[in-house]
């Protein structure tokens, strides 16, 4: 005898392997979530906030915000880097300007 579809899934969920990270855990249970409200949405037992929920994800708002966060995750890192960068070329600066110094004759006595 064929087992029928929902035990196979039951039997599947509940056969996960265990999440070795929070995080991982953490994507394991919203996968599990996922899976579940588009199981009610196919059946048309979702609840109104399910919905709601996933009206909202598709709107033309969600996905400039979606945009914007993107953006503004690319100039955090792009800044992130300019400031490296610049640390990194004063350092530069400042060992050309000592080893001028040096090469100069100038005593390490000047430098602060």
């Amino acid at each position: 005898m064929r087992k029928t579809k929902n035990s196979e899934k039951t039997d599947k969920s509940s056969r996960m392997r265990p999440a070795l990270t929070p995080e991982a855990r953490e994507n394991q249970l919203i996968a599990l979530a996922v899976d579940l409200a588009e199981k009610q949405l196919r059946e048309g037992t979702a609840s109104s906030q399910v919905i709601t929920h996933y009206l909202k994800l598709g709107s033309t708002k969600e996905k400039l915000e979606k945009e914007i966060l993107e953006k503004q995750s690319e100039l955090l890192s792009a800044k992130t880097e300019a400031i490296q960068s610049s640390k990194h070329y004063e350092a530069l600066f400042d060992e050309a300007v000592n080893a001028m110094k040096r090469y100069g004759g100038k005593a390490d006595e000047d430098d602060d």
